[in-house]
């Protein structure tokens, strides 16, 4: 595939223009091309809503709401839901500790979603996300608090 990769000790960030959420898979064809084992996956996004609040998000993946024969809107197969990242509850607390210490509480909801679109992935896996929209997106404010989420 046509990534950028890059490395810092044991964490191996890409970077890509597709659209993630078809991005099946990506685990496993990534442990068959380079060898390395991934562990846990964690996709950095960017959240729309409808509202267009501003928001700093993580949620699982997958749309087992859906049943066989439905066509998700956003990847993922009917009836299906990823292994759930384990870090996603310590992960939302902290998210929301930072953010207050950075005072972007009020101002961004913090918010654990419910899971609602692909890829397809075998092992736990998560988002983060910025939203909801291009304004938000660009704030270097709620990416440095995302980036001390760890």
């Amino acid at each position: 595939d046509d990534m950028k990769s890059f490395v810092n000790e044991g964490l191996r960030v890409l970077l890509h223009g597709k659209s993630i959420v078809v991005e099946d898979y990506l685990d496993t064809r990534w442990e068959e091309v380079t060898g390395e084992v991934v562990d846990e996956v964690i996709f950095l996004s960017k959240h729309t809503a409808a509202s267009n609040k501003p928001a700093l998000t993580v949620h699982p993946i997958g749309v087992p709401h859906l049943r066989e024969g439905d066509v998700p809107p956003q990847g993922g197969k009917p009836g299906w839901a990823a292994l759930p990242n384990p870090r996603i509850g310590p992960w939302i607390r902290l998210l929301k500790n930072i953010a207050q210490a950075h005072n972007l509480v009020p101002e961004f909801e913090i918010t654990l979603e419910a899971t609602h679109h692909g890829p397809l992935t075998n092992k736990p896996t998560m988002f983060l996300e910025i939203g909801s929209t291009e304004d938000y997106w660009k704030r270097q404010d709620a990416a440095q608090v995302m980036a001390q989420v760890e």
